[in-house]
């Protein structure tokens, strides 16, 4: 059997399920590695096949998505011609997590393309929703990388089609302990923005992670570094608690450390906003906004509790399931 697996690229989350994805695939059949975005910092322990544009979404600092700069970055020709070049049909299977130009490229050949991302359980009944109704939000999850089967990972499985979140090696043997500081990472704010906030809760010490920097420097009790995937991770698995944006990933490891854990979802991010009232549902402290919150921030630091899911690993038998299922497409 021959399969080719797409990865959205658009940040860090879908790479990083990926490494344990990846090679589990490799082991049980011919697996050929697509991927597309450009907003990923981390480097992965597998060759790619096929490296697209795609279609990425540019993080501002102000919270959000930076709209101006997404529309103007679009490559809307060459991805159009990336979906017409892509040899789907030599591929017995096709797996798409979220990534356009594959699952685009399998609906123009009428190729059975199979889902397999959080966004699919996003969209499923069983999630909990936002207070408000993002029609637009809906509409991208459901156009941006159509599958003909969809299957999903979220923070708690409950149909046969949604499964519990695929927690890397490195994140499930990790030796965690817990350490005096708190771990930053909000791409989506500029470092000035965290700053104001941070500065005026000084009895913590903040571990910041910025994007937008290549030197680190400290203001008082926050050290703000560039992200290095291994000097975030020791400060990650060594933190009290992590405050980051609501994405899927990050919060789902930080759960299975039992990490204290506090998210913000993105502005104008229909799936963070979903993934909020999923992790409030369960008790988990989410903040509308970044900006002005640091007496919120210092209610959660002193009065709050982790929560702890050791969320198992089922990823072998997923993908053993998935491929017995649909193998001969």
């Amino acid at each position: 059997m021959k399969i080719l697996y797409a990865i959205q690229g658009t940040g860090n989350g879908h790479l990083a399920r990926a490494t344990e994805i990846v090679p589990l695939l490799k082991s049980m059949a011919d697996t050929d590695v697509l991927v597309s975005g450009t907003q990923s910092e981390l480097k992965v322990p597998f060759q790619i096949d096929y490296h697209f544009s795609g279609m990425s979404f540019i993080v501002g600092q102000n919270g959000g998505i930076d709209l101006l700069k997404t529309i103007q970055r679009m490559p809307v020709k060459k991805f159009l011609r990336d979906i017409k070049s892509l040899p789907v049909k030599q591929y017995d299977l096709v797996i798409s997590d979220f990534e356009p130009v594959s699952a685009w490229a399998c609906q123009l050949r009428k190729k059975t393309c199979v889902g397999l991302s959080h966004q699919n359980a996003v969209l499923h009944t069983s999630a909990p929703r936002p207070e408000y109704n993002d029609l637009i939000g809906k509409l991208i999850l459901k156009k941006y990388a159509p599958a003909t089967f969809s299957y999903g990972f979220n923070f708690k499985a409950s149909p046969s089609d949604v499964f519990p979140p695929v927690i890397r090696p490195a994140i499930r043997n990790a030796d965690a302990t817990v350490k005096p500081h708190y771990t930053v990472y909000l791409p989506a704010y500029g470092d000035q923005q965290i700053q104001d906030v941070l500065i005026k809760i000084p009895e913590i010490e903040w571990e910041v992670f910025s994007r937008h920097l290549k030197v680190e420097y400290r203001v008082e009790n926050v050290h703000f570094q560039p992200v290095s995937l291994d000097v975030y991770a020791e400060s990650f698995q060594s933190c009290t608690g992590l405050i980051c944006n609501a994405g899927f990933e990050g919060p789902a490891e930080a759960l299975f450390l039992g990490k204290k854990l506090c998210v913000i979802p993105m502005k104008g991010q229909y799936e963070q906003h979903c993934n909020a009232a999923y992790l409030k549902s369960m008790g988990i402290k989410v903040l509308d906004h970044f900006t002005n919150s640091e007496t919120e921030l210092a209610e959660w630091i002193h009065n709050s509790t982790s929560l702890q899911i050791k969320f198992p690993d089922l990823t072998c038998e997923i993908l053993d399931t998935i491929l017995k299922k649909h193998g001969s497409c």
